[in-house]
């Protein structure tokens, strides 16, 4: 589980690790005598964890596909303070009108849901479908999309249904293909559901980072306890360096590695640990012990420029 922070030296926003769990395949738990929990088990106890630990402020759950589940939408409801699950819908998603009061004199329980409405695959080859265009900040800048969305209850077999606001976008250039989200704060806007599930994409950056500068997934261990060791460390010190990094460019401005080839214009986490890096090398084999001045073999701005290279390299 990541949290999406903004931070001083990037326009985007990033995602830090701070919860891990090892969820062992069903084929591993059945050979282990163990019962198997499903990504939604596991993210069903991950938020209560979380809310456990901070029960007062509004958060935000947006997973892809594999989170969007009526059980894990009625979890999060029922936690105390507001708990808001935004994530892919599938266009076939069982949606429902909501239940029309009982009439006067009606015995027995009230029905839970209304009359089955038709599916967001059908609504979207609709003449009578209303779309309208809306600027979403994207991926790599903005872009128009034309959406239509609608309240609904969404239902599946053995659960109670829940509550959710939908959003079917297109792209009117066809570079993109159409989808559909869900959001369970009924009162979010289209552009807001998207802006929320567009932070994902973030996650996705830290996991691409993780692996290339700090070895996550490249580990060697195949036992269940050592890969429960391995990762969360190594997941935990991308979040360890990053608050590091902080501190320092508090008194200093977070340098960019260029080259001719490459002018990025942000900070990635290469810039990041190598700064981090350059710190505590500088602090542990660059001290000198006494305020005399020392005969150095190679010019001051040489070695600096040989330790920026090491720490880049590393």
């Amino acid at each position: 589980m990541m949290v999406i922070v903004l931070l001083p030296w990037s326009g985007r926003s990033w995602a830090l690790p701070f919860l891990t769990v090892l969820a062992p395949s069903k084929m591993s738990n059945k050979a282990s005598a163990k019962r198997h929990k499903t990504t939604v088990d596991w993210a069903h106890q991950m938020i209560m964890q979380v809310r456990r630990w901070i029960p007062n402020r509004v958060m935000v759950l947006v997973g892809d596909g594999a989170y969007a589940a009526v059980s894990l939408a009625l979890c999060c409801g029922s936690l105390s303070g507001a708990v808001i699950l935004v994530s892919r819908l599938r266009f076939d998603a069982a949606l429902y009108d909501f239940p029309l009061p009982n009439p006067p004199g009606k015995r027995g329980p009230k029905p839970k849901k209304g009359k089955k409405q038709l599916s967001l695959t059908v609504r979207m080859k609709e003449p009578s479908t209303k779309w309208k265009s809306i600027e979403v900040v994207w991926y790599d800048g903005t872009r128009i999309l034309e959406v239509f969305s609608g309240i609904s209850l969404w239902y599946t077999p053995g659960y109670d249904p829940v509550p959710i606001k939908w959003v079917v976008t297109r792209d009117p250039e066809g570079e993109l293909r159409s989808e559909a989200f869900f959001c369970t704060d009924l009162e979010a806007t289209e552009g807001q559901i998207l802006r929320w599930f567009i932070l994902r994409w973030n996650v996705e950056v830290t996991f691409e980072e993780a692996r290339a500068h700090l070895g996550v997934e490249t580990q060697r261990q195949w036992s269940d306890l050592a890969i429960a060791r391995t990762t969360p460390t190594l997941l935990a010190l991308f979040s360890i360096t990053v608050l590091m990094a902080i501190q320092l460019v508090k008194e200093q401005e977070l340098p960019l590695f260029r080259t001719s080839w490459y002018q990025k214009k942000e900070a990635t986490f290469s810039d990041v640990i190598a700064l981090v890096r350059r710190h505590i090398w500088a602090s542990k084999y660059y001290a000198n012990s006494s305020k005399t001045h020392n005969h150095n073999l190679f010019e001051d701005n040489f070695v600096n420029t040989l330790i920026d290279l090491l720490c880049y390299a590393a």
